[in-house]
């Protein structure tokens, strides 16, 4: 079977869950000059083409600090932010103006024999963001540095209701009629909570948020953020995390960082089941839960290669139907990927651990440990005091959890009954 069939059978699922939703997608100002930048627009009309209302908002810093060099002016800020004093302004609106009309040619290309045939889009922009200055804070005046006041909600829902991409650039204005400069950050945040969009996607130069050894962390809760944020201190990797959790915290279902240098991320992100960069989401993205009738299927496709190996003993479709509410499971954005089953053993304060089974693809995450851990306060709480386990191939395991070795004799009559002499399972029992 080619590979892209493989892929778009499994990418249908997203594809039907992004219909009609709403992302704000920022990309700053050193995204739109990196070589990617085509390929990012291609993903956008490809998202846009599968009936998602897209919100861009695109940063200019760079290109800002290039026309300040031009004119040999000093960029000047305090606390990270820039001053944005008169001179300044110019570039900035010379940059950002630029910058807008880049983007939009960008969107409008039809070319022939690429992603871009036959799209017709159409992108609208204006007066959508209405803001306020910053002030002076601790005895600096920041000028015509401003913040979000307030996103024309109505005014950007009608145009993608009219299927336009909604294009925001970081410039806002006042009833007054002033110009101020703004961190796209800040626009793509507030244009995301006062949206109620369903997702933020936030293009940074990293693949996500990177740990302290420089490993992917693919997943967190907004009140894990701020562990994070003293850790990285002030950088760019910050300001992202910091944003996506801002979001979430304000109502967005899902926010998104991702790399504007890996060619497709944003593709990999949507449309696969671990994606490729940073999750913050306030609903867990796994969830450890007991199982349901709707799981049944689940869980054959899970066990039924472990059966085939012998590793499992086999359970038919009835059976599962029949003891599912024995069975826990681990569920990560709608697919099984791990279960275990606790059985009551009659007539005894024991029970059994049985079908204790991890889908490959996942085994070095901790789930047995977490469905080992669920188990047994399922067991505690029906009041059993021991729990045994029958296994061929993964005594070490057990061993190393608690597990010590046990024999035939030791289980209750009613389970030492159908003990399988053929199958000569290794026989441990933990207390509880």
């Amino acid at each position: 079977m080619p590979e892209y069939v493989n892929w778009l059978r499994h990418a249908s699922p997203y594809i039907n869950a992004h219909r009609d939703c709403t992302f704000v997608v920022m990309l700053p100002g050193d995204g739109v000059d990196h070589p990617n930048f085509g390929n990012i627009v291609h993903d956008l009309v490809l998202l846009h083409s599968l009936g998602v209302r897209l919100v861009l908002v695109h940063g200019s810093r760079p290109q800002i600090e290039a026309r300040l060099a031009t004119r040999g002016l000093i960029p000047h800020y305090h606390h990270g932010m820039r001053i944005t004093d008169a001179a300044t302004l110019e570039c900035v609106i010379d940059a950002v103006g630029q910058l807008r009309i880049t983007i939009e040619a960008r969107l409008s290309m039809d070319m022939a024999s690429s992603p871009m045939q036959g799209s017709r889009l159409r992108v609208a922009s204006g007066n959508l963001v209405t803001a306020r200055p910053i002030g002076v804070l601790e005895g600096v005046d920041y000028h015509h540095t401003g913040e979000v006041r307030r996103v024309d909600r109505k005014g950007i829902n009608r145009l993608l209701d009219e299927r336009s991409i909604v294009l925001l650039s970081p410039l806002g204005y006042s009833p007054t009629g002033e110009i101020f400069n703004l961190a796209c950050e800040d626009v793509a945040t507030r244009a995301a909570i006062e949206l109620g969009a369903d997702k933020l996607l936030l293009f940074g130069a990293e693949t996500g948020l990177l740990d302290e050894n420089g490993r992917l962390v693919r997943e967190l809760r907004p009140q894990q953020v701020p562990a994070h944020l003293q850790r990285l201190g002030a950088n760019y990797q910050a300001e992202l995390l910091d944003a996506a959790a801002e979001a979430c915290r304000g109502g967005v279902g899902r926010s998104h960082i991702v790399s504007y240098v890996e060619d497709g991320a944003l593709l990999t992100e949507l449309f696969t089941r671990d994606g490729g960069g940073t999750l913050v989401a306030q609903e867990q993205f796994e969830l450890v839960r007991e199982a349901a009738i709707e799981d049944v299927g689940g869980l054959l496709d899970l066990i039924s290669p472990l059966e085939e190996q012998g590793i499992l003993v086999r359970r038919s479709r009835e059976v599962l139907e029949r003891e599912i509410e024995q069975f826990s499971v681990v569920e990560r954005e709608g697919m099984i990927i791990a279960c275990a089953a606790l059985y009551q053993i009659a007539d005894s304060d024991a029970g059994e651990l049985a079908c204790l089974a991890v889908n490959p693809e996942y085994r070095h995450g901790r789930r047995g440990d977490e469905l080992l851990e669920r188990i047994e306060t399922r067991a505690r709480a029906q009041g059993l005091k021991t729990l045994f386990v029958l296994t061929t191939r993964t005594a070490h395991w057990f061993r190393e959890r608690g597990f010590v070795p046990s024999s035939v004799e030791r289980l209750p009559s009613a389970r030492a009954s159908l003990y399988n002499y053929q199958r000569n399972s290794k026989i441990f029992e933990k207390p509880l």
